[in-house]
């Protein structure tokens, strides 16, 4: 549960802009590479932002001087000039060098890597040290003086399993730095065999942090195992990382139902960030590796002792705010897995990255027996590192994941700046319901008529063995979500429904809009439930449609008088290119006609099809969007018919073509929360006051970043009375 002092009397943590990594690349370079942000540091200024990009064995850099506005600064290769293998693992910054952990492991027996100092204004390397294994985490004294580097030597997951012990051992490497640069000679190591009840023969260490009395704190992920080392490395303390007992989980990926019922026993924390509190307490991100993951955060005392563990509250919160990944239910979940630590203004944060989530729990440890939740902030798709800038109050994340071959979007930097301004995310919730209200890919939206504010939506086929109607109260920031009724057949949740509009039937029930998809045997399909969410009716569409069918079905449905209203999203065989039916279905006469609609052309490339309809005053308004993301997206817009037009012909017949008419171009809402453009603008509803809301889709949080935009859009157009 978010703290209610995240108010607009707050100061809150926002995202003020974001930068896809593709832009660091140099002219003429081939764009279509993968290419991913991961481990982040700012310089000591804060001016410059420094991260590692192990797909394309580099270092990007970006200008922040002005946090709204980032400028790509380029790309400095890791490669040596033999053309050798060269895999930055993790960076950190003093003065006016960055200080690159690079991996040149053959194999995993054969493993090697090195140190490389890069000076950030030049963009050059100034210096390199042999390190001797393949390092992970990097991280620098306080006071610069020296580094400690975890040298994890990993173990190949394809082997055996991935049960340790796999050879050779890991060690925690140190070396001092002098006048900037890292003095080689100096580079030691300290031994951590022997210490985990797991493997102690072969630790790993995963993560470092440096505390400012000198002590490293290291995580053995896959040891389950933690070690303090003082500044010669010694070791001060080691302790298992412990296990936990979890319950009321969901664990099981049925690929569709969100039920947090079960119970996981004895799940072992395997930690991966760490981050120091203070000089006694630290944080851990329990992402879990081969057999563990316990879904969130611990703060440790450095003497071993628990002092807090998140439970299952911060994924409850990520269910919340609609980011739970239900396909990794039977993995780990949400995987915490980043950990960044800053003071601003005297008060302690925590910001804990959830990687298959894409958000970022934001806590005031004050207390660190008592942390407060105040914020989630979306990050981009799978942060894999967060840095806090506080002189200038400033948070970026590295979000790793480069979807170039799915067509997706790309690796990001995201940037949020702490302001005296109310939270802008999330834009709806189901946080305050009485009930844990899992949630996610919501499609069509509808309005009470008789309560202003009151709206309806339905998840799709993403969750098909939970589809669902959802009551939103929308006169809150944000928007609450406050039940969600279950759609039943014969006592059970009904199943081969691809949800995709909703509408009052004018008494206590629904209307539903299902879009089919023959070739997994989905019906397209109109369902008449009750107000309990039985379904009372299913109605298949009439051979002259079915006849014609394609994938792409009905988006939407709206309801006038005795009349349903479907837009197709997309041509069937029978449409002209670039049309589309609206159907038409009488619930009295049980007669069925359309019109065409004249979709816009696709601006570059993708297709442009429809999302939605609802009808208000003399006009049906229409949601009409391509299927393109981020700096591609050009046509997400908002066009109404009016209804002296929407006179439906027999099916069959010459269908009549009516005129539409633009009402909204959505971009600059879908740009507000300084995100990139999503895809999916789902649904529209128009209340009683002819206030507008918009949702949109986030795909169940698969290949996405899990947003959900929910906004409101005034002044469609006149309404008649």
């Amino acid at each position: 549960m978010i703290a209610a002092s995240a108010s607009a009397a707050e100061m809150n943590f926002n995202r003020v802009s974001s930068l896809a990594t593709p832009s660091n690349m140099a002219a003429g370079e081939d764009m279509n590479r993968e290419t991913s942000a991961e481990i982040i540091a700012a310089s000591e200024d804060g001016q410059r932002l420094v991260y590692t990009d192990s797909p394309l064995g580099v270092i990007g850099i970006i200008d922040i001087a002005d946090p709204a506005n980032p400028k790509p600064l380029g790309n400095v290769s890791m490669q040596p000039a033999d053309g050798g293998e060269a895999e930055p693992t993790s960076v950190t910054v003093i003065g006016g060098n960055a200080f690159v952990a690079v991996n040149t492991s053959s194999n995993y027996v054969e493993v090697g890597g090195k140190l490389l100092t890069v000076d950030i204004e030049s963009r050059t390397i100034s210096a390199s040290c042999d390190l001797g294994g393949q390092p992970d985490s990097i991280a620098s004294a306080k006071d610069g003086s020296f580094l400690a580097i975890a040298i994890e030597n990993e173990r190949d997951e394809d082997l055996g399993d991935g049960v340790l012990p796999q050879m050779p051992a890991g060690q925690v490497a140190f070396i001092d730095v002098k006048d900037g640069a890292a003095d080689c000679a100096s580079l030691r190591f300290s031994d951590v065999t022997g210490l985990a009840e797991i493997a102690p023969e072969d630790p790993e260490p995963e993560f470092v942090d440096i505390n400012s009395l000198g002590e490293t704190v290291v995580t053995l992920q896959e040891n389950n195992h933690i070690v303090v080392l003082d500044r010669a490395g010694k070791v001060v303390s080691h302790f298992s990382a412990g296990a936990v007992t979890l319950e009321n989980v969901d664990l099981t990926d049925e690929r569709g139902a969100l039920r947090f019922t079960e119970t996981q026993t004895d799940r072992k924390r395997e930690p991966d960030a760490v981050g120091w509190i203070d000089d006694n307490h630290f944080a851990i991100a329990n992402e879990g590796d081969y057999e563990g993951g316990s879904r969130g955060w611990t703060i440790f005392n450095k003497d071993g002792n628990v002092v807090y563990d998140s439970g299952m509250s911060f994924e409850y919160a990520i269910v919340e705010a609609g980011h739970y990944p239900d396909k990794r239910s039977d993995a780990k979940g949400a995987e915490p897995e980043s950990i960044e630590v800053a003071t601003f203004d005297g008060k302690p944060y925590v910001f804990v990255g959830a990687e298959r989530a894409s958000i970022i729990g934001v806590y005031d440890v004050s207390n660190p027996a008592e942390p407060v939740l105040t914020q989630m902030l979306p990050s981009g798709i799978a942060p894999e590192g967060i840095v806090a800038i506080p002189s200038l109050n400033l948070v970026a994340s590295a979000n790793e994941a480069d979807l170039i071959e799915d067509g997706g979007v790309r690796s990001h930097v995201m940037l949020y700046q702490r302001q005296d301004a109310p939270a802008a995310y999330p834009q709806i919730t189901s946080e305050g319901s009485d009930a844990l209200i899992g949630w996610g890919a919501l499609s069509g939206l509808a309005a009470d008529a008789d309560i202003t504010g009151k709206l309806y939506a339905v998840n799709d086929s993403f969750y098909g063995y939970q589809p669902t109607i959802f009551t939103i109260d929308a006169t809150q920031t944000p928007a609450r979500i406050t039940s969600a009724l279950e759609i039943t057949r014969a006592g059970f949740p009904a199943q081969k429904l691809d949800l995709e509009g909703v509408t009052t039937d004018g008494k206590d029930g629904f209307w539903l809009a299902s879009e089919g998809r023959t070739d997994r045997m989905v019906p397209h399909a109109l369902y008449h439930v009750n107000a309990k969410g039985v379904i009372k009716q299913e109605i298949s569409l009439p051979e002259e449609l079915l006849a014609q069918e394609k994938r792409f079905g009905f988006e939407g449905i709206a309801r006038l008088g005795d009349t349903l209203w479907m837009p197709v999203q997309r041509p069937w065989t029978d449409d002209a290119k670039n049309e589309v039916k609206l159907v038409a279905y009488n619930t009295n006469s049980k007669e069925w006609g359309a019109v065409r609609y004249q979709l816009d052309a696709p601006a570059d490339k993708g297709w442009v099809g429809l999302s939605d309809i609802e009808i208000h005053g003399d006009y049906a308004y229409i949601i009409e969007r391509d299927n393109q993301i981020g700096t591609k997206a050009a046509i997400k817009k908002i066009f109404r018919v009016a209804l002296s037009q929407m006179v439906p012909a027999k099916l069959g017949s010459e269908l009549p073509l009516v005129e539409k008419e633009e009402v909204r171009d959505l971009l600059d809402e879908l740009k507000a929360l300084n995100g990139y453009v999503v895809d999916k603008v789902e649904g529209l509803a128009i209340d009683a006051n002819g206030k507008g809301y918009i949702v949109t889709d986030n795909d169940g949080v698969d290949d996405s970043s899990g947003e959900t935009l929910f906004f409101t859009v005034d002044g469609l157009a006149p309404v008649s009375n």
